[in-house]
């Protein structure tokens, strides 16, 4: 058993300037905690597998294709791949999820 205690990962800024943790980065699968500032954004990209996010804390849009949705804790968003993602902490909270990219994938 291994049990991630995502409070004690450190996170590092990534290539899009927002802090990740990596959780998880199997052949199968790949987890990252993301959490975005007030005012930070994920800009649109799309990857080349399946994609899903999980609503940790706080509330933020998410646009998925063409649709856009605020989304909250205990929310799951689904993306299928190739399809333009972004996301934005335009809630005025903070806002952490997971993203899950299976299989795993990396830039």
């Amino acid at each position: 058993m291994n049990i991630i205690k995502i409070d004690e990962v450190v996170g590092v800024v990534n290539k899009r300037g927002v802090i990740t943790k990596e959780l998880i980065d199997i052949e199968e699968v790949r987890v990252i905690n993301i959490a975005l500032e007030p005012g930070d954004e994920v800009p649109e990209h799309k990857v080349p597998v399946e994609v899903f996010f999980y609503i940790l804390e706080g509330s933020g849009t998410i646009k998925i294709g063409d649709e856009s949705a605020v989304v909250v804790e205990k929310d799951i968003i689904t993306c299928p791949p190739n399809t333009t993602m972004a996301l934005k902490a335009d809630q005025s909270t903070k806002f952490s999820f997971l993203n899950v990219k299976t299989p795993s994938w990396k830039l």
